[in-house]
């Protein structure tokens, strides 16, 4: 693992003691978009498992909803389910997780968010969410995050886009 950036140094140790079968893999160009890292792996948008932070208001938490990559979230649709939420600046993203944006991973962050899965990821067998780094991505599939989260499933995000 040396030589890899530190955040996907973090991913893969709790990967690997998670017993996941799939380690993290950099990308030759970054990946901070779920376009940008579905084309890099030749794969549909809508398997790429982005992971978006909010604030929720109550508490300053950090909200992490996981959301397939041809979906948008519904900010309604969240705050019913954890309380108000805001928008999460880059510097909030960074304190709460420990990852910049564009590589926040759906687990081993700086302080456990709120977690949230998207039920649009079942469609897929398997998806690919961010390791750690804007470059960074390791496969799974869509009942691994819940089991290496242990997040509910929820209906997140708005019709299809």
């Amino acid at each position: 693992m040396t030589g890899l950036p530190e955040g996907v140094q973090r991913v893969a140790a709790a990967l690997a003691a998670a017993g996941h079968p799939h380690a993290p893999r950099l990308l030759d160009g970054a990946a901070r978009t779920a376009q940008q890292a579905a084309d890099a792996l030749g794969v549909a948008v809508g398997q790429i498992a982005k992971s978006i932070i909010f604030r929720r208001e109550s508490d300053a938490a950090a909200v992490l909803v996981i959301a397939s990559g041809d979906r948008r979230v519904d900010e309604a649709k969240v705050a019913a389910q954890v309380g108000a939420i805001g928008r999460a600046d880059a510097a909030f993203v960074k304190q709460a997780t420990g990852f910049s944006i564009g590589g926040v991973a759906p687990l081993a962050h700086a302080r456990a968010p709120v977690t949230l899965i998207d039920a649009e990821l079942f469609r897929f067998e398997l998806v690919w969410a961010a390791a750690g780094h804007p470059h960074g991505v390791f496969a799974l599939r869509p009942q691994d995050l819940v089991r290496l989260t242990g997040a509910p499933v929820a209906d997140v995000v708005l019709g299809e886009s």
